[in-house]
C-alpha cells in the first residue's frame, strides 16, 4: 500500500504529482541499478557519500526507531529519487531540510523533494521511521537482516538484508562512509564496524557511537546486540583491535581470536596493507545464522571460528570489503580469492601448497563424497545461473581454481605482485570481472590467458587439465 506524508486520495495524489512536474528540468532516479540478479537493488540518479544513523532498540519489544541521514550527490537532474528500504514505518522524510513528499512500493521508498536537485548538487535527505524489522530469507534459503538472538540481535545485509534496518541505497556499487549512533538498554552492548567514538550511559540506557571513514557497501554493516564480552588491544603498528564476544562462545575462540594481529602480518606480506582503520570480529552465539560474513573491519562469526575461518574473513578485507564486486555476478571476486588465502596461509605454513590443494580439487579426492566432487564443474565461477547460486562452491573452490591457473601462468613472483596490485589499483572502489581480466593481462603482457579465461573462468563443465 503506498503511503504519503498525508493520506489524501490516489486520484488527487495523480493531480498533485502531475501539478508538481509541470516545468521541472529534472526526472526520477530509477528504481534499481538493473543488477543482473538483484534488478531493483540500489537506485539510479544519485550517489551516497556518508550515512548517518541514529538508532534506538528495545528488545522486549523488538522496535527499532531510527533516523537516517544520507549525504549524496546528484548524477543527474533528479525531480525524484528511490531509497531502498524493506517494511518498517515512514514518518517523515525532509531534503535539504525542507518537507518531502514519498510514497512506499515494496521496498521502494520514493522521495519527491520540494525542489528539483540539479545534477552534481550535494543534497541530504533524513528519513524518521520506526517499527519491527524483518529477517529476509535469500533465494538459497538462508536468513539475513534482523536477526534475533537469545539476548538481542544480529543485524547482517549479504546482499540485500540491510534494507531491513535503515533505507539507502543498497547495492554494492554504492559505497559510502558511516556514523552510526545505537541507544541500548544498560547492560546491553551494541557493536558495529570501524572505531568506537564513544559509550556513554544515562537513565538506564547506553550509547555507543561508531565511525567508519573509509568507503563502505551497505551490505557490509553490521549492528549486533547482545552481552558480549569485550577485548580492545592493538596489533603491533598500533592498529587498534575491538572483539565482541558472547560469553557461551568465549573460551573456545579465545585462542583463534588472539591470532587475529598474526594473521594480518602475514595477509599484508602477501596482499598488501591492511585497508582499514581498526580490525576485530565478533563472535555471537547464533547456530541458526549458519554463515560468517566478513562485515567491514569487523568479521562476523555465528559461533567460535576456527583459524581457516578467521583467515578466510580476513581476507575478505582486500578482496570484497576494500575491492567490492561491482555487481553480485562477480561474486568469485571475493570468494574465490577468500578461498585462496586459505590456500596460501597453509602453504605457508607447512601444510599442502596450493598446487596440491588444486591437484586434489581436480582428482575429486579433496572431497568425501562423488556429489561434492562433481558439484565444482556445475557452472563457471564468473557466470552463477542465477541468485540462489552465487554462493555455490563453483564461486569458492574454482574461483580459486582460476588463480592457481594464473599463476602457473605468469609464476610466483609476478603472481604476488599482481594480488598486491589489484588490491592497490582499486582500493575502496569497485571492480568486476573483466576489471580483473584486464589487469591481469596488463601485468603479464605476452602471456597467453586465453584458456584461462575460457575454459576455467566462463567456460561449463570440467576444463581439460593443460
Amino acid at each position: 500500500m503506498a503511503r504519503f506524508v498525508r493520506l489524501v486520495p490516489a486520484l488527487l495524489v495523480s493531480a498533485l504529482a502531475l501539478t508538481a512536474c509541470a516545468g521541472v528540468h529534472g526526472t526520477p532516479g530509477g528504481s534499481g541499478v538493473r543488477d543482473p540478479f538483484f534488478p531493483k537493488a540500489g537506485n539510479g540518479g544519485y550517489d551516497v557519500s556518508h550515512y548517518g544513523l541514529r538508532l534506538a532498540y528495545a528488545p522486549d519489544t523488538h522496535h527499532l526507531t531510527g533516523t537516517a541521514i544520507l549525504t549524496a550527490r546528484a548524477t543527474q537532474d533528479l525531480s525524484a529519487f528511490d531509497l531502498d528500504l524493506r517494511g518498517l514505518e515512514v514518518e517523515k522524510v525532509t531534503v535539504g531540510g525542507e518537507t518531502a513528499r514519498w510514497n512506499r512500493a515494496g521496498q521502494e521508498l520514493t522521495v519527491r523533494p520540494h525542489d528539483d536537485i540539479e545534477r552534481d548538487e550535494t543534497f541530504r535527505v533524513t528519513v524518521r521511521y520506526s517499527g519491527v524489522p524483518e529477517t529476509v530469507t535469500d533465494p538459497d534459503g538462508s536468513q539475513e537482516g534482523w536477526l534475533r538472538t537469545s539476548d538481542g540481535v544480529l543485524a547482517l545485509g549479504e546482499p540485500v538484508g540491510s534494507m531491513a534496518w535503515f533505507p539507502g541505497n543498497h547495492h554494492p556499487s554504492d559505497k559510502a562512509a558511516y556514523d552510526l549512533t545505537v541507544t541500548v538498554p544498560r547492560g546491553l552492548r551494541a557493536v558495529s564496524n570501524g572505531e568506537l567514538r564513544s559509550e556513554t550511559s544515562s537513565g538506564g540506557r547506553t550509547t555507543f557511537r561508531w565511525h567508519t571513514g573509509e568507503p563502505m557497501a551497505s551490505y557490509l554493516a553490521v549492528l549486533a546486540i547482545g552481552r558480549f564480552d569485550i577485548g580492545r588491544s592493538r596489533t603491533g603498528d598500533g592498529l587498534p583491535v575491538y572483539t565482541a564476544v558472547d560469553p557461551a562462545e568465549a573460551e573456545a575462540s579465545g585462542p583463534v581470536l588472539a591470532r587475529i594481529p598474526e594473521v594480518l602480518r602475514w595477509a599484508e606480506r602477501r596482499f598488501g596493507a591492511y585497508p582499514f582503520s581498526a580490525t576485530g570480529a565478533i563472535v555471537d552465539h547464533a547456530p541458526k545464522v549458519g554463515y560468517a560474513l566478513e562485515t567491514q573491519s569487523r568479521p562476523v562469526f555465528p559461533g567460535a571460528p576456527d583459524l581457516t575461518l578467521l583467515v578466510h574473513e580476513l581476507a575478505h578485507q582486500w578482496y570484497g570489503d576494500s575491492v567490492t564486486p561491482e555487481s553480485w555476478r562477480d561474486m568469485w571476486l571475493n570468494e574465490g580469492f577468500a578461498t585462496y588465502a586459505e590456500w596460501l596461509w597453509q602453504e605457508d605454513h607447512g601444510g599442502e601448497s596450493a598446487q596440491e590443494t588444486f591437484d586434489a580439487l581436480y582428482s575429486g579426492d579433496y572431497f568425501d563424497s562423488e556429489k561434492a566432487a562433481e558439484d565444482i564443474w556445475e557452472f563457471p565461477p564468473a557466470e552463477p545461473p542465477d541468485a540462489a547460486r552465487i554462493s555455490d562452491p563453483p564461486v569458492y573452490l574454482r574461483g580459486a581454481m582460476v588463480l592457481q591457473k594464473v599463476r602457473q601462468v605468469v609464476g610466483d613472483d609476478r603472481f604476488w605482485r599482481i594480488l598486491r596490485g589489484w588490491a592497490e589499483q582499486y582500493r575502496h572502489g569497485n571492480a568486476d570481472t573483466a576489471d580483473f581480466t584486464a589487469y591481469v593481462e596488463k601485468q603479464a603482457p605476452g602471456e597467453d590467458f586465453e584458456g584461462v579465461w575460457e575454459e576455467w573462468l566462463h567456460g561449463a563443465g570440467k576444463p581439460e587439465r593443460g
